[in-house]
């Protein structure tokens, strides 16, 4: 079930965001401090996160608006526990996201993600999801890791409008 995170699951989502293998220590900090600090901040204009409860939290994403823009959302991440990966829950968990957008009054989606090797499974799931790579800015990460950017408009559909 899709669900808005609760306070109640932070801890469960710091062991998946662990379990993921993406962060740092310092980035886990991080990642620790914003989801605290969004359950202080509500309003459709605020981040948020969406996560995966199968019995347990498999799944999560993050978004957050872009500032100085109307509409537009960047997706920070969305993580799947590796046990879980490959049955069609990513998918899932980002139309969440994107729908949630849609009800925000969002009307388009950002996708950064690292242009190397060991992440061309992550570009192929925004591409196999309508996203389109938009930019390329060269060795952003470090030596040899591009940041691609991906972009996807928003769209009302019949299970989207109110």
């Amino acid at each position: 079930m899709i669900r808005p995170v609760t306070p109640d699951d932070t801890d469960a989502l710091m062991e998946l965001a662990d379990a993921i293998s993406l962060f740092s220590p310092d980035q886990l900090d991080e990642l620790r401090a914003m989801l605290v600090a969004s359950f202080l901040n509500s309003g459709d204009n605020q981040p948020f996160w969406l996560t995966d409860d199968d019995n347990g939290l498999v799944g999560v994403a993050y978004c957050e608006p872009e500032r100085m823009t109307e509409g537009t959302w960047n997706l920070q991440f969305i993580a799947i526990h590796p046990s879980c990966q490959k049955e069609g829950r990513g998918t899932s968990l980002l139309k969440q996201v994107e729908d949630s957008l849609l009800a925000r009054g969002g009307r388009i989606l950002l996708v950064e993600t690292v242009g190397t090797e060991d992440f061309a499974q992550v570009r192929e799931f925004y591409k196999k999801n309508g996203y389109v790579e938009e930019a390329r800015i060269r060795e952003f990460y470090a030596e040899g890791a591009d940041k691609v950017v991906f972009w996807k408009a928003l769209k009302r559909t019949e299970r989207t409008k109110s």
